[in-house]
């Protein structure tokens, strides 16, 4: 019996004991997304006060991203070696302290060391929540839990915009920063109080089976890993599609704001009312893909389209956001958004295939390089957005590279993803001979 099928087993006295993690999940996960967005809603007011360029703005808003993108392989590693609990907590208190700290920025150089400190802060968070989510979900709700946890990146940006956009107008573009840094402290608090934590052998100390408690906290991991993950075209399939999902989602989360004020010349807080709208059908999407996903696989779906067919659907209809270049009307503008960050919901459950794909053994290891890949998005796009700004004074090329992204991870959902079943490289190993962890090939 594999490991999925025996979580599908698991006692439904664990039930709460999920149904706390996964709260813990979500109201994290939409302060981190919080922590992100903050920059995005400040930045006309910085942009006047430092007078930054367009291109300035892009290094600005994508800095959190390179960042991120590279402590992804360490922090995956850092999950595995030193446990969920232990580098969740020090994850959310270090972003936390460094959010707070950028209300003090003096210009363009500290704000992008402090924006730098905080991707590398945030870096634990997603291999974090993947590991819980397949070690302590059945797989035959891990898309709907999946969903749930990234409803509170959604939640986050739905809040930001209005929200954010107040608090600047009443407080000045500092207190944005301040505000939602001492909010980490509640986090923190809320981690170490309700987090999942080991159990003393033959007990438990929640209603998590002590196997489930003990496979969150250090796992072995080999550097050999690393190479193997990056030989597999289904994980690269993923790897593809993530950048182009995430990609897509940080146009809303970096330039946004400043295309409704720039391009459409609505006033800052109407752009932080109306701008929601498009947050809240993502987090309508991003719901729907979940619960449809694990629907289909209940009804007889196969697992590999069960996962597989939301997803592409996204990422189809993703493309209408290059529609809104050929219209002025407001209204208007705000439904093709809605509709295509709608789609964008509707393709950010790749988490689940990761969860469902990847070795459970290097479970946190997996995390960081999927989502290396996926932030890899967040680092290019919102800088190749300001080089289009600066070379054609417009939105339009902006609105027409996004939706090329879409087409491109429908692409390598279609031509790359084979199946959805875990890949093992132990049982490659033994099964081919010498070639030890790292071997294999598909």
């Amino acid at each position: 019996m594999d490991a999925d099928t025996r979580h599908d087993t698991t006692p439904t006295k664990n039930t709460r004991a999920r149904g706390v993690l996964l709260a813990l999940l979500f109201v994290i996960t939409a302060l981190n997304y919080l922590d992100r967005s903050n920059l995005s809603v400040a930045m006309p007011h910085i942009k006047e006060e430092f007078g930054l360029s367009a291109t300035e703005q892009g290094l600005l808003l994508s800095s959190f991203s390179w960042a991120y993108v590279i402590a992804q392989l360490p922090a995956g590693w850092a999950v595995d070696r030193f446990g969920v609990r232990v580098s969740y907590a020090l994850s959310i208190l270090a972003w936390s302290l460094v959010t707070a700290a950028t209300s003090l920025a003096r210009g363009f150089a500290s704000l992008l060391g402090l924006r730098m400190a905080l991707g590398i802060a945030e870096s634990p968070a997603y291999p974090a929540n993947n590991k819980l989510v397949t070690t302590m979900i059945p797989s035959s709700q891990r898309a709907r839990a999946t969903a749930t946890y990234l409803a509170g990146q959604y939640l986050g940006l739905t809040i930001a915009l209005p929200f954010l956009s107040w608090l600047v107008a009443v407080a000045g573009w500092r207190s944005v920063f301040l505000v939602t840094g001492l909010m980490g402290a509640v986090a923190v608090w809320l981690w170490n109080r309700f987090g999942p934590r080991p159990a003393p052998a033959g007990e438990s100390t929640t209603e998590a089976s002590p196997e489930e408690e003990r496979s969150v906290e250090a796992q072995p991991v080999d550097r050999k890993d690393v190479g193997y993950l990056l030989r597999k075209k289904r994980l690269w399939g993923l790897y593809v599609s993530q950048f182009c999902s995430n990609g897509s989602m940080w146009f809303f989360l970096t330039w946004f704001p400043s295309y409704l004020t720039e391009q459409k010349h609505l006033d800052f807080l109407k752009a932080g009312f109306v701008g929601t709208f498009p947050y809240i059908a993502a987090l309508c999407g991003v719901i729907l893909s979940g619960f449809l996903s694990d629907h289909l696989l209940k009804r007889g779906m196969s697992r590999t389209w069960a996962r597989k067919l939301p997803i592409m659907v996204g990422f189809a209809l993703c493309g209408v956001i290059v529609t809104a270049n050929y219209t002025d009307s407001v209204p208007l503008v705000i439904t093709i958004m809605s509709v295509a960050f709608f789609a964008q919901g509707l393709a950010a459950i790749g988490w689940t295939l990761a969860s469902e794909i990847a070795p459970v053994r290097m479970m946190g290891l997996a995390g960081g390089v999927f989502n290396f890949f996926t932030n890899l998005g967040g680092a290019v796009v919102p800088v190749v957005i300001g080089v289009i700004l600066d070379a054609t004074g417009s939105f339009n090329g902006a609105l027409a590279f996004v939706s090329l992204l879409s087409i491109l991870g429908l692409l390598s959902y279609a031509l790359l993803i084979d199946r959805v079943e875990r890949l093992d490289p132990d049982a490659e190993a033994a099964s081919t001979g010498p070639a030890g962890p790292g071997g294999g090939t598909e």
